[in-house]
């Protein structure tokens, strides 16, 4: 695993497989899964992820809560991807975001001349994706 700074890592309520699935088919990478059984866990389902990643042009992690632990709830907190790849790519993110999820801000020109746009994916993951207009090239 090679991190350079900080990358979420969500715990949810039985659909972490789910979600790196997902977001494989949006942002490309591998998905990589350890079961609760695998780490001899007995505090959830064996079947339950107790770590998982999605390692490619985004580093994302999530696992299932177990017993006793809060799943993924977030208000107040964007997940940035501004700049985090060529303008097309992040409108195409954006666009598959939205199938099963909901647009919060539609991905737009601003008065500054930047794009950005927000949107909440199917498992309540909020994203605040954009460029800079001399990504415009």
């Amino acid at each position: 695993m090679n991190v350079h700074g900080p990358s979420p890592y969500f715990q949810f309520d039985g659909t972490a497989r789910q979600a790196l699935e997902r977001w494989q088919q949006v942002f490309g990478g591998e998905v990589r899964v350890s079961t609760f059984a695998e780490f001899s866990r007995t505090d959830g389902p064996a079947d339950a992820v107790a770590h998982g990643q999605l390692a490619g042009p985004l580093e994302l992690f999530a696992a299932d809560a177990a017993t006793g632990e809060a799943p993924f709830q977030a208000t107040g907190v964007l997940f940035s991807l501004l700049g985090a790849a060529e303008p097309d790519v992040l409108r195409g993110w954006f666009a598959d975001l939205a199938t099963d999820g909901t647009v919060v801000d539609p991905l737009q020109e601003r008065p500054w001349g930047d794009w950005d746009g927000i949107v909440r994916d199917a498992f309540g993951v909020t994203w605040l994706i954009g460029f800079e207009r001399s990504a415009l090239r």
